[in-house]
């Protein structure tokens, strides 16, 4: 397995293949969560995620915004690391005003030099309309091009539509 990525829609069933997929590897799993909880909702659902992962055997890493270091602070051999969402992820940077296409850079580059086997979750935001203010254009080209990136250093690629995994490549 090496090196995952695993697109799909929202409640396509991605992550649970994900998760699927780290749990057959028989390593110790660690989960990566992007996640912030700006409102009680997404508190609420930061907290059921948390509880289904304890009882599951993951190691938790909340990590909204510094994912290539926290990756390298964590990189082992014998784990599988899963991070859900690089989508979620490059929200965090744009609202931080960071350089998104550098931080995105620096993350491709240090997938093949990992000694964990690392699946990443990611939303495809490209599949729709064009959106119309320049916020949200910027995000799906952000995104877009991370995902270029991931893919071509990602030893295997899935997209996953209801529930069902499609192999891209790998």
């Amino acid at each position: 397995m090496s090196s995952v990525l695993v697109m799909g829609g929202a409640r396509s069933g991605k992550s649970r293949f994900a998760e699927d997929l780290c749990a057959r590897t028989g390593l110790e799993k660690h989960y990566v969560a992007t996640g912030r909880a700006f409102d009680d909702e997404m508190r609420s659902r930061i907290d059921r995620h948390k509880a289904d992962r304890a009882d599951a055997g993951w190691t938790t890493h909340e990590e909204p915004e510094a994912l290539a270091a926290l990756l390298q602070r964590i990189d082992a051999p014998g784990r599988t690391v899963l991070v859900d969402c690089l989508t979620v992820w490059v929200t965090n940077r744009m609202m931080a005003q960071a350089d998104v296409e550098a931080e995105g850079r620096r993350l491709a580059a240090l997938v093949p030099e990992l000694k964990a086997e690392i699946v990443f979750v990611t939303n495809e935001v490209g599949l729709g309309i064009v959106p119309e203010n320049a916020m949200a254009r910027a995000f799906r080209d952000h995104a877009g091009r991370l995902h270029q990136a991931i893919a071509a250093v990602a030893a295997e690629v899935y997209f996953v539509a209801a529930g069902l995994p499609l192999k891209m490549k790998g």
